[in-house]
């Protein structure tokens, strides 16, 4: 889900209390809040030695105990607008939460969809990936060399 899509569901949910479900199917708490909205660039060297640069939109939510309070879905579009300027209208940006499961975890928006009056969020895992296989996975069909690691007498 890209930020223009995400904001399209606010807006036309405004009235309704945001939830996001992971990917086990749980719910977030009704009481969570999004603490944080961000640009996040990354820069790096894959292991084929392409340079490569990707951004994202990330939210941070957070469960406090305030069991009372809920974000409607207007007040969080208000909260990402008022970030316009750190996102320099890259509406086609990633967007992804940051949630604590026992350990802060990433991951991506897939989808949203109203459920009994809540705009449910869907949300998928991050997984990591070889960005460079042909320069540095074995080819199709073959096993990668074995090398011993013994101790030495």
């Amino acid at each position: 889900m890209n930020l223009a899509e995400l904001k399209l569901a606010l807006k036309e949910n405004s009235e309704s209390v945001v939830r996001f479900r992971l990917p086990d199917g749980s719910l977030s708490a009704r009481h969570a809040h999004i603490t944080e909205v961000g640009l996040v660039t990354k820069s790096f060297i894959d292991c084929g030695g392409t340079t490569r640069n990707e951004a994202r939109c990330q939210l941070q939510s957070w469960v406090a105990d305030d069991i009372d309070h809920r974000l409607p879905a207007g007040k969080l579009l208000s909260i990402i607008e008022r970030a316009n300027h750190l996102l320099r209208g890259q509406e086609g940006l990633a967007v992804e939460l940051e949630h604590d499961i026992g350990f802060v975890s990433q991951f991506q928006l897939v989808g949203a969809e109203l459920i009994a009056g809540e705009l449910v969020i869907n949300l998928a895992g991050r997984h990591t990936a070889c960005l460079a296989p042909e320069k540095c996975c074995p080819p199709s069909g073959q096993s990668p060399q074995v090398v011993s690691l013994g101790r030495r007498g």
